[in-house]
């Protein structure tokens, strides 16, 4: 577990499928991915990613308040190893719900992982992208000293998909202020 001034960053949990389920089916949340998901959908994810950190012991986190315990999204870190002309490469990444956009929590809970990419598991850079229409997520990775990199069409994205397009950021271990 991962503990913020505000925010716990922890293993996915049961009660936590019922609220990332409607995330999924937000058409805010869910409008720079492909399409919504299903319930079945984001329980599978929840499994994959609970079964990630159970294995490597990190991985994309649940996040809650740690005043009311109440689950707001994810943030956390992914490998990818073989997916992208970049890769291997670790990216950082975060979705929350909407009612929690605009307070400051992506920025606090990726900054959280970015210490545990840096300093636990001595990662020499960490990497994020997104569709280039993205403006927010953007500017989270702006607020964490990122980079821009380069643009790039995603490959799990046909080339005319609207969303193909996708801007890379990155943060080296020397560049990274805690």
């Amino acid at each position: 577990m991962i503990e913020t001034a505000r925010l716990r960053l922890r293993q996915w949990q049961e009660e936590d499928y019922t609220s990332f389920a409607a995330m999924g089916k937000n058409l805010q949340v869910m409008e720079y991915f492909p399409k919504l998901l299903t319930r079945a959908e984001s329980d599978v994810m929840i499994d994959k990613m609970k079964s990630i950190i159970e294995t490597q012991g990190w991985g994309l986190w649940a996040v809650e308040l740690k005043h009311n315990r109440q689950f707001i999204g994810f943030v956390g870190l992914h490998d990818q190893p073989t997916q992208f002309s970049f890769s291997p490469c670790v990216e950082i990444g975060w979705r929350l719900d909407q009612v929690y956009w605009g307070q400051g929590y992506a920025p606090e809970a990726a900054q959280a992982a970015l210490t545990f990419a840096f300093e636990q598991l001595k990662l020499d850079k960490v990497v994020a992208f997104t569709t280039l229409e993205n403006a927010k997520s953007q500017k989270v990775m702006q607020k964490l000293q990122m980079k821009k990199v380069s643009e790039f069409q995603h490959p799990a994205l046909a080339a005319d998909h609207p969303l193909s397009w996708h801007v890379l950021y990155e943060i080296l271990r020397s560049d990274f202020i805690e």
